[in-house]
Protein backbone atom coordinates (compact mmCIF):
# COMPACT_ATOMS: atom_id res chain seq x y z
CA UNK A 1 0.00 0.00 0.00
CA UNK A 2 1.71 2.87 -1.21
CA UNK A 3 1.88 6.56 1.30
CA UNK A 4 -0.27 9.58 1.14
CA UNK A 5 0.37 13.00 2.76
CA UNK A 6 -2.46 12.70 5.47
CA UNK A 7 -0.86 9.08 6.37
CA UNK A 8 2.41 10.51 6.95
CA UNK A 9 1.38 13.49 8.49
CA UNK A 10 -0.09 11.64 11.15
CA UNK A 11 2.51 8.81 11.62
CA UNK A 12 3.67 9.07 15.16
CA UNK A 13 7.05 8.39 16.89
CA UNK A 14 7.52 5.08 18.22
CA UNK A 15 9.74 3.79 21.26
CA UNK A 16 12.20 2.15 18.08
CA UNK A 17 12.50 3.53 14.76
CA UNK A 18 9.99 1.77 12.16
CA UNK A 19 9.17 2.01 8.34
CA UNK A 20 6.21 3.52 6.28
CA UNK A 21 6.68 1.34 2.94
CA UNK A 22 5.84 3.12 -0.30
CA UNK A 23 6.52 1.00 -3.14
CA UNK A 24 9.71 0.41 -5.23
CA UNK A 25 12.27 0.41 -2.49
CA UNK A 26 11.31 4.04 -1.19
CA UNK A 27 10.41 3.96 2.33
CA UNK A 28 10.20 6.72 5.33
CA UNK A 29 12.00 5.98 8.30
CA UNK A 30 10.58 7.41 11.67
CA UNK A 31 12.99 7.90 14.15
CA UNK A 32 12.04 8.23 18.22
CA UNK A 33 13.21 11.46 18.16
CA UNK A 34 10.10 12.17 15.34
CA UNK A 35 12.02 12.89 12.68
CA UNK A 36 10.78 11.35 9.56
CA UNK A 37 13.98 10.76 7.20
CA UNK A 38 13.30 8.99 2.78
CA UNK A 39 15.09 6.25 2.38
CA UNK A 40 15.57 4.28 -0.55
CA UNK A 41 16.71 0.70 -0.61
CA UNK A 42 18.40 -0.65 -3.60
CA UNK A 43 20.40 -3.60 -5.26
CA UNK A 44 23.36 -3.02 -7.21
CA UNK A 45 25.68 -5.71 -8.63
CA UNK A 46 23.64 -8.47 -5.89
CA UNK A 47 24.44 -6.49 -3.32
CA UNK A 48 21.72 -4.30 -1.24
CA UNK A 49 22.38 -0.55 -0.39
CA UNK A 50 20.72 1.89 0.99
CA UNK A 51 20.37 5.79 -0.68
CA UNK A 52 19.16 8.89 1.85
CA UNK A 53 17.26 10.53 -0.08
CA UNK A 54 16.03 13.66 2.76
CA UNK A 55 13.21 14.60 5.28
CA UNK A 56 10.27 15.51 5.56
CA UNK A 57 8.75 17.77 5.23
CA UNK A 58 11.45 19.24 2.97
CA UNK A 59 11.34 16.42 0.76
CA UNK A 60 7.80 15.58 0.15
CA UNK A 61 6.03 12.55 -0.77
CA UNK A 62 6.05 13.74 -4.51
CA UNK A 63 9.70 15.21 -4.91
CA UNK A 64 10.53 11.67 -3.00
CA UNK A 65 9.02 9.52 -5.56
CA UNK A 66 10.58 11.36 -8.03
CA UNK A 67 14.10 10.96 -6.89
CA UNK A 68 13.28 7.26 -6.57
CA UNK A 69 12.47 7.30 -10.33
CA UNK A 70 16.04 9.10 -10.92
CA UNK A 71 18.09 6.90 -8.85
CA UNK A 72 16.66 3.54 -10.42
CA UNK A 73 17.99 5.32 -13.84
CA UNK A 74 20.76 5.57 -12.47
CA UNK A 75 21.31 1.94 -11.40
CA UNK A 76 19.63 0.52 -15.10
CA UNK A 77 22.83 2.70 -16.35
CA UNK A 78 25.67 1.19 -14.25
CA UNK A 79 26.04 3.93 -11.99
CA UNK A 80 25.81 3.45 -8.03
CA UNK A 81 23.08 6.34 -7.05
CA UNK A 82 24.78 6.70 -3.22
CA UNK A 83 28.08 7.70 -5.15
CA UNK A 84 26.52 9.86 -7.70
CA UNK A 85 25.34 11.67 -4.71
CA UNK A 86 28.26 12.25 -3.09
CA UNK A 87 30.00 13.53 -6.37
CA UNK A 88 27.66 15.72 -6.69
CA UNK A 89 28.12 17.17 -3.47
CA UNK A 90 31.77 17.63 -4.30
CA UNK A 91 31.13 19.07 -7.18
CA UNK A 92 28.98 21.56 -5.39
CA UNK A 93 31.41 22.43 -2.37
CA UNK A 94 34.50 22.98 -5.11
CA UNK A 95 32.06 25.53 -7.03
CA UNK A 96 31.05 27.03 -4.09
CA UNK A 97 34.89 27.53 -3.60
CA UNK A 98 35.53 29.20 -6.95
CA UNK A 99 34.22 32.99 -6.29
CA UNK A 100 34.36 35.00 -8.68
CA UNK A 101 36.62 36.95 -6.80
CA UNK A 102 38.97 33.62 -6.55
CA UNK A 103 38.80 33.44 -10.01
CA UNK A 104 39.63 37.17 -10.37
CA UNK A 105 42.59 37.04 -8.06
CA UNK A 106 44.05 34.56 -10.45
CA UNK A 107 43.34 36.58 -13.38
CA UNK A 108 45.00 39.34 -11.82
CA UNK A 109 47.89 37.24 -11.16
CA UNK A 110 48.01 35.79 -14.57
CA UNK A 111 48.29 39.51 -15.78
CA UNK A 112 50.77 40.05 -13.94
CA UNK A 113 53.46 37.13 -15.15
CA UNK A 114 52.13 37.73 -18.19
CA UNK A 115 54.12 41.25 -17.88
CA UNK A 116 50.92 43.88 -17.74
CA UNK A 117 51.75 47.26 -16.84
CA UNK A 118 51.88 48.09 -13.04
CA UNK A 119 49.02 50.82 -14.51
CA UNK A 120 46.78 48.27 -15.78
CA UNK A 121 47.45 46.44 -12.90
CA UNK A 122 46.52 48.57 -10.45
CA UNK A 123 43.48 49.44 -12.77
CA UNK A 124 41.75 46.16 -13.28
CA UNK A 125 42.24 45.02 -9.84
CA UNK A 126 40.15 48.10 -9.03
CA UNK A 127 37.31 47.35 -11.53
CA UNK A 128 37.18 43.35 -10.27
CA UNK A 129 37.46 43.93 -6.23
CA UNK A 130 35.57 47.39 -5.99
CA UNK A 131 33.22 47.02 -8.35
CA UNK A 132 32.47 43.79 -8.53
CA UNK A 133 31.91 43.29 -4.96
CA UNK A 134 27.75 42.43 -5.94
CA UNK A 135 29.09 39.00 -7.46
CA UNK A 136 32.07 38.65 -5.81
CA UNK A 137 31.32 35.81 -3.35
CA UNK A 138 28.96 34.57 -6.11
CA UNK A 139 30.25 30.96 -7.45
CA UNK A 140 31.56 31.68 -10.91
CA UNK A 141 30.51 28.87 -12.59
CA UNK A 142 26.55 30.18 -11.43
CA UNK A 143 26.86 33.79 -12.28
CA UNK A 144 23.89 34.72 -15.00
CA UNK A 145 23.68 37.42 -17.52
CA UNK A 146 20.55 38.95 -15.33
CA UNK A 147 23.54 39.76 -12.57
CA UNK A 148 26.03 41.05 -14.83
CA UNK A 149 23.55 43.02 -16.58
CA UNK A 150 22.04 44.49 -13.61
CA UNK A 151 25.73 45.72 -12.03
CA UNK A 152 26.30 47.33 -15.05
CA UNK A 153 23.64 48.94 -15.90
CA UNK A 154 23.90 50.62 -11.88
CA UNK A 155 26.95 51.39 -13.25
CA UNK A 156 25.84 52.89 -16.40
CA UNK A 157 22.75 55.34 -14.60
CA UNK A 158 25.33 56.92 -12.49
CA UNK A 159 26.75 57.98 -15.99
CA UNK A 160 29.75 56.51 -15.95
CA UNK A 161 29.01 54.47 -19.09
CA UNK A 162 32.87 53.95 -20.41
CA UNK A 163 33.73 51.95 -16.95
CA UNK A 164 30.07 49.97 -17.42
CA UNK A 165 31.64 48.85 -20.82
CA UNK A 166 35.01 48.14 -19.92
CA UNK A 167 34.17 46.41 -16.78
CA UNK A 168 31.43 44.15 -19.42
CA UNK A 169 35.08 43.01 -20.65
CA UNK A 170 37.05 42.23 -17.25
CA UNK A 171 34.26 40.53 -16.15
CA UNK A 172 34.26 37.95 -19.09
CA UNK A 173 37.94 37.82 -19.09
CA UNK A 174 37.87 36.51 -16.16
CA UNK A 175 34.87 34.25 -16.74
CA UNK A 176 36.48 33.08 -19.95
CA UNK A 177 39.14 32.21 -17.87
CA UNK A 178 37.18 30.21 -15.45
CA UNK A 179 36.21 28.41 -18.93
CA UNK A 180 39.32 27.29 -19.84
CA UNK A 181 40.79 26.46 -16.47
CA UNK A 182 37.27 23.95 -15.64
CA UNK A 183 35.58 26.00 -12.84
CA UNK A 184 32.36 27.22 -15.46
CA UNK A 185 31.06 26.31 -18.84
CA UNK A 186 30.12 29.83 -20.33
CA UNK A 187 30.39 33.48 -19.84
CA UNK A 188 27.65 35.16 -18.99
CA UNK A 189 29.38 38.80 -20.17
CA UNK A 190 28.67 37.69 -23.78
CA UNK A 191 24.94 37.55 -23.94
CA UNK A 192 24.91 41.17 -23.42
CA UNK A 193 26.87 42.64 -26.09
CA UNK A 194 24.65 45.54 -27.18
CA UNK A 195 22.77 45.83 -24.17
CA UNK A 196 24.84 48.98 -22.79
CA UNK A 197 24.44 52.62 -23.80
CA UNK A 198 26.87 53.94 -25.95
CA UNK A 199 30.05 55.50 -23.95
CA UNK A 200 30.15 59.14 -24.38
CA UNK A 201 34.16 59.27 -25.50
CA UNK A 202 35.37 62.59 -24.64
CA UNK A 203 38.71 62.51 -26.48
CA UNK A 204 42.03 64.27 -24.80
CA UNK A 205 42.19 67.82 -25.29
CA UNK A 206 44.72 69.01 -27.72
CA UNK A 207 45.73 72.07 -29.73
CA UNK A 208 45.48 70.96 -33.03
CA UNK A 209 45.99 74.52 -34.69
CA UNK A 210 49.58 75.09 -35.89
CA UNK A 211 49.48 78.59 -35.41
CA UNK A 212 48.04 77.81 -31.71
CA UNK A 213 50.60 75.15 -31.34
CA UNK A 214 53.48 77.44 -31.83
CA UNK A 215 51.85 79.51 -29.02
CA UNK A 216 51.95 76.73 -26.96
CA UNK A 217 55.91 75.89 -27.65
CA UNK A 218 56.56 79.18 -26.97
CA UNK A 219 55.31 79.52 -23.71
CA UNK A 220 57.35 75.95 -23.06
CA UNK A 221 60.54 77.65 -23.86
CA UNK A 222 59.41 80.40 -21.70
CA UNK A 223 58.43 78.28 -18.56
CA UNK A 224 59.95 79.45 -15.47
CA UNK A 225 59.51 76.45 -13.41
CA UNK A 226 61.12 73.49 -12.92
CA UNK A 227 63.97 73.11 -15.80
CA UNK A 228 63.19 69.79 -15.68
CA UNK A 229 59.61 69.81 -15.98
CA UNK A 230 60.25 72.35 -18.53
CA UNK A 231 62.50 69.82 -20.60
CA UNK A 232 60.55 67.16 -20.09
CA UNK A 233 57.60 69.25 -21.96
CA UNK A 234 60.06 70.38 -24.66
CA UNK A 235 61.00 66.75 -25.10
CA UNK A 236 56.95 65.51 -25.09
CA UNK A 237 56.73 67.89 -28.08
CA UNK A 238 59.65 66.63 -30.32
CA UNK A 239 59.05 62.60 -29.44
CA UNK A 240 55.24 62.20 -28.90
CA UNK A 241 55.80 59.65 -26.42
CA UNK A 242 53.24 58.62 -23.82
CA UNK A 243 53.56 61.14 -20.15
CA UNK A 244 54.33 58.11 -18.11
CA UNK A 245 57.42 57.06 -20.47
CA UNK A 246 59.17 60.29 -20.65
CA UNK A 247 58.98 60.58 -16.86
CA UNK A 248 60.14 57.57 -16.36
CA UNK A 249 63.19 58.12 -18.75
CA UNK A 250 66.35 56.83 -17.70
CA UNK A 251 69.78 58.56 -18.83
CA UNK A 252 70.88 54.69 -19.68
CA UNK A 253 68.31 54.89 -22.19
CA UNK A 254 69.38 57.49 -24.22
CA UNK A 255 72.41 56.67 -27.18
CA UNK A 256 73.49 59.91 -28.20
CA UNK A 257 76.09 58.58 -30.74
CA UNK A 258 73.16 56.72 -32.52
CA UNK A 259 70.97 59.81 -31.69
CA UNK A 260 68.13 57.00 -30.07
CA UNK A 261 66.03 56.70 -27.00
CA UNK A 262 65.57 52.67 -26.18
CA UNK A 263 62.46 52.23 -24.10
CA UNK A 264 62.04 49.67 -22.74
CA UNK A 265 59.06 46.86 -22.76
CA UNK A 266 58.09 47.04 -19.52
CA UNK A 267 57.40 50.48 -19.82
CA UNK A 268 55.83 50.34 -23.28
CA UNK A 269 51.55 50.10 -23.18
CA UNK A 270 51.81 47.46 -25.65
CA UNK A 271 54.63 45.30 -23.98
CA UNK A 272 57.30 45.58 -26.75
CA UNK A 273 60.52 47.99 -26.61
CA UNK A 274 60.33 50.91 -29.04
CA UNK A 275 63.34 52.66 -30.14
CA UNK A 276 62.53 56.47 -30.66
CA UNK A 277 64.85 58.32 -33.41
CA UNK A 278 66.45 61.85 -31.62
CA UNK A 279 65.88 64.55 -34.23
CA UNK A 280 68.65 67.49 -33.48
CA UNK A 281 66.05 69.54 -31.28
CA UNK A 282 65.30 66.69 -29.27
CA UNK A 283 69.22 65.98 -28.67
CA UNK A 284 69.30 69.26 -27.57
CA UNK A 285 67.16 69.38 -25.16
CA UNK A 286 68.71 66.49 -23.44
CA UNK A 287 72.34 67.89 -23.56
CA UNK A 288 70.78 71.08 -22.09
CA UNK A 289 69.51 68.91 -18.77
CA UNK A 290 72.11 66.46 -19.17
CA UNK A 291 74.05 68.25 -16.27
CA UNK A 292 71.07 69.62 -14.11
CA UNK A 293 69.88 65.61 -13.87
CA UNK A 294 73.53 64.26 -13.16
CA UNK A 295 72.68 62.93 -9.82
CA UNK A 296 69.84 60.98 -10.81
CA UNK A 297 69.73 57.33 -12.63
CA UNK A 298 66.23 59.54 -14.23
CA UNK A 299 66.71 61.92 -17.12
CA UNK A 300 63.87 64.25 -15.72
CA UNK A 301 63.82 63.56 -11.94
CA UNK A 302 61.19 65.59 -9.81
CA UNK A 303 61.31 68.64 -8.12
CA UNK A 304 61.07 66.99 -4.59
CA UNK A 305 63.84 64.10 -4.77
CA UNK A 306 66.73 63.30 -7.72
CA UNK A 307 65.58 59.99 -6.70
CA UNK A 308 62.20 60.46 -7.85
CA UNK A 309 60.15 61.20 -11.14
CA UNK A 310 58.23 64.13 -11.92
CA UNK A 311 54.66 63.26 -10.41
CA UNK A 312 51.74 61.88 -12.80
CA UNK A 313 50.37 65.29 -12.74
CA UNK A 314 53.34 67.46 -13.07
CA UNK A 315 53.23 68.22 -17.01
CA UNK A 316 49.35 69.12 -17.00
CA UNK A 317 50.01 71.41 -13.42
CA UNK A 318 52.18 73.09 -15.65
CA UNK A 319 50.02 73.53 -18.35
CA UNK A 320 47.64 75.23 -16.16
CA UNK A 321 50.52 77.71 -14.84
CA UNK A 322 50.91 78.66 -18.67
CA UNK A 323 47.07 79.39 -18.97
CA UNK A 324 46.28 76.00 -20.94
CA UNK A 325 42.72 74.82 -19.10
CA UNK A 326 42.10 71.31 -18.84
CA UNK A 327 39.22 71.30 -22.17
CA UNK A 328 42.07 73.41 -24.08
CA UNK A 329 45.43 70.98 -24.22
CA UNK A 330 46.22 68.01 -21.64
CA UNK A 331 49.60 65.85 -21.49
CA UNK A 332 48.49 63.30 -23.57
CA UNK A 333 47.48 65.29 -26.19
CA UNK A 334 50.85 66.21 -27.34
CA UNK A 335 50.24 62.78 -29.42
CA UNK A 336 46.96 63.65 -30.69
CA UNK A 337 48.57 67.45 -31.76
CA UNK A 338 51.50 65.14 -33.41
CA UNK A 339 48.95 62.88 -35.12
CA UNK A 340 46.64 65.05 -36.74
CA UNK A 341 48.97 68.03 -37.89
CA UNK A 342 51.48 66.09 -39.59
CA UNK A 343 48.16 63.85 -41.39
CA UNK A 344 47.13 66.95 -42.42
CA UNK A 345 50.90 67.57 -43.55
CA UNK A 346 50.59 64.57 -45.54
CA UNK A 347 53.41 62.93 -43.53
CA UNK A 348 53.79 58.96 -44.60
CA UNK A 349 51.19 57.91 -42.43
CA UNK A 350 53.11 54.34 -41.42
CA UNK A 351 56.13 56.77 -40.59
CA UNK A 352 53.59 58.78 -38.11
CA UNK A 353 51.83 55.32 -36.79
CA UNK A 354 55.65 54.04 -36.03
CA UNK A 355 56.31 57.15 -33.91
CA UNK A 356 53.47 56.48 -31.71
CA UNK A 357 54.01 53.54 -31.24
CA UNK A 358 51.16 52.18 -32.59
CA UNK A 359 52.06 48.86 -33.17
CA UNK A 360 50.76 46.92 -35.89
CA UNK A 361 49.32 43.51 -35.70
CA UNK A 362 51.10 42.07 -38.74
CA UNK A 363 54.91 41.39 -37.63
CA UNK A 364 56.16 42.04 -41.09
CA UNK A 365 54.47 45.34 -41.37
CA UNK A 366 55.71 46.37 -37.95
CA UNK A 367 59.34 45.91 -39.43
CA UNK A 368 58.63 48.14 -42.47
CA UNK A 369 57.45 50.99 -40.09
CA UNK A 370 60.62 50.44 -38.03
CA UNK A 371 62.96 50.84 -41.08
CA UNK A 372 60.85 53.60 -42.26
CA UNK A 373 61.10 55.05 -38.55
CA UNK A 374 65.08 54.52 -38.33
CA UNK A 375 65.59 56.47 -41.96
CA UNK A 376 63.61 59.36 -40.77
CA UNK A 377 65.99 59.76 -37.49
CA UNK A 378 69.10 58.77 -39.81
CA UNK A 379 67.91 61.85 -42.07
CA UNK A 380 67.23 64.24 -39.60
CA UNK A 381 63.65 64.36 -40.73
CA UNK A 382 62.44 63.37 -38.03
CA UNK A 383 58.62 64.23 -36.81
CA UNK A 384 60.23 66.07 -34.01
CA UNK A 385 62.05 68.11 -36.57
CA UNK A 386 58.93 69.59 -37.77
CA UNK A 387 57.19 70.76 -34.67
CA UNK A 388 60.19 73.03 -33.90
CA UNK A 389 59.24 75.01 -36.65
CA UNK A 390 55.65 75.53 -36.33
Amino acid sequence: MTLNTFSIERAKPAEKAYKLADGGGLFLLIQPSGSKLWRLRYFLFGKERTLSIGAFPAVGLADARERREQAKKQIAAGKDPSVEKRLNRIAAEAASRNTFALVAAEYLERLEANGAAPATLKKNRWFLEELCRPIAARPVAEITPAEVLDLLKRIEKSGRRETAHRLRGLIGSVCRFAVVTLRATNDPSYALRGALLRPNVKPRAAITDEEKFGGLLRAIDEFDGWPTLRAALQFAALTFARPGEIRLSKRAEIDFTKAVWRIPAERTKMRRPHDVPLSRQAVAVLRDIWPVSEMSDLIFPSTRSFLRPLSDNAFNAALRRMGYVQDEMTAHGFRSTASTILNEREFNPDVIEAALAHQHPNEIRRAYNRELLERAGRTDAGLGRYVRRV
